[in-house]
């Protein structure tokens, strides 16, 4: 069994002591991190990463990570380059900067299990000036994600690969409403995920502490689990899911996720953890 946390960590210090905690105690293998920042010293030396990107991080300072935490595994990072670029194993063409981060996962005692990771962030766009308009939307940061993926998958035989991604979209799973939502280019991105072959896995409902008030632009019986909560919530409060994670076809029925969303077990960011297990 391989342990994934995957968690927007919103630029703090205290997560990367968590994950550096969860590390000592083998709870977790590795990590998809969004919004990472750098690590306090105090949590470099238990973990790993590379974070070699093309573009210049005054750019942009919110960005996605794969974190190595523990030594049952080996990790081959991706280097992400622009998407025109000629590729190698390992190399990935990312058209969105600050949106996704990659790694081979190698299990030490089952080589053979090896599967491909990647650490999605849906970053905000802005509408553009001639719009006359100031809001801001994800859908367009979802599809260059999806765009990037779309190459490792095999579209005659997308049954025969092993990937898992999981981050932050900033959207409304099963949205109908308009509230927070643009729920009809939304479900675009959603029927994407299923047109690739890579297959929803939640987490939804029991795999998750249910929302305490209504969620926003969903149906009453939608199965969302709060994972994140706004500047005037608390985690107790929190009703509104954008954190996801999907499998490849074939290879999702050996995946599990389940939100760690419960007060006392959400942790110290905005987002709380999934946690994801690969048989």
């Amino acid at each position: 069994m391989i342990r994934v946390v995957s968690w927007n960590i919103n630029k703090k210090q205290e997560p990367w002591c968590v994950l550096a905690a969860m590390a000592e105690r083998g709870e977790a293998d590795i990590a998809l991190l969004r919004e990472a920042g750098s690590p306090p010293a105090e949590a470099s030396g238990l973990i790993e990463y590379d974070d070699q990107v093309f573009w210049n991080r005054n750019l942009y300072d919110r960005w996605p990570l794969v974190v190595r935490l523990s030594d049952r595994i080996r990790v081959e990072w991706l280097s992400q380059m622009p998407p025109n670029s000629d590729l190698d194993e390992r190399t990935i063409g990312v058209s969105g900067i600050g949106t996704l981060a990659a790694a081979r996962v190698i299990p030490f005692d089952q080589p053979q299990n090896a599967f491909l990771v990647f650490s999605m962030y849906a970053r905000w766009m802005r509408a553009h000036p001639t719009t006359g308009k100031s809001w801001i939307y994800a859908d367009g940061s979802a599809h260059r994600i999806l765009s990037d993926l779309s190459v490792f998958i095999d579209y005659m035989n997308p049954n025969e690969q092993r990937i898992l991604a999981a981050g932050d979209l900033n959207m409304f799973f099963g949205a109908t409403g308009k509230e927070l939502s643009i729920s009809e280019r939304e479900e675009t991105v959603w029927a994407r995920f299923n047109a690739l072959g890579l297959e929803f896995i939640g987490p939804q409902s029991p795999n998750g502490n249910p929302a305490a008030t209504r969620q926003p632009d969903v149906p009453a019986d939608s199965q969302n689990v709060p994972t994140y909560h706004t500047i005037h919530q608390t985690p107790a409060k929190a009703n509104r899911q954008l954190d996801y994670a999907f499998a490849s076809r074939g290879f999702h029925n050996t995946v599990s996720v389940r939100a760690l969303n419960k007060p006392n077990e959400w942790g110290s960011s905005d987002h709380c953890r999934l946690m994801i297990e690969v048989a």
